[in-house]
């Protein structure tokens, strides 16, 4: 699937979009939980939403971090 010269720069800025995205979707999740839209407490909802605010906000430092070439 992946080719042998393939820039790994582009798969890593994918996987932070991904990671970005998926942050947002659960963070609105949470939201549609704590305004009542779905039936699964309010404590599911808000921990969904502070979790997916940590995700959409820190995980992409966190992982261009890690990622980071170590300076020689």
């Amino acid at each position: 699937m992946t080719e042998p010269d393939a820039d790994p720069a582009k798969a890593r800025f994918l996987i932070m979009n991904v990671v970005r995205l998926s942050g947002i979707a659960v963070a609105l999740l949470g939201l549609a939980i704590i305004a009542g839209k779905l039936d699964l407490g309010r404590e599911i909802g808000a921990f969904l939403f502070l979790f997916g605010l940590f995700e959409a906000l820190f995980m992409p430092t966190i992982l261009a971090r890690r990622w980071k070439s170590p300076r020689e």
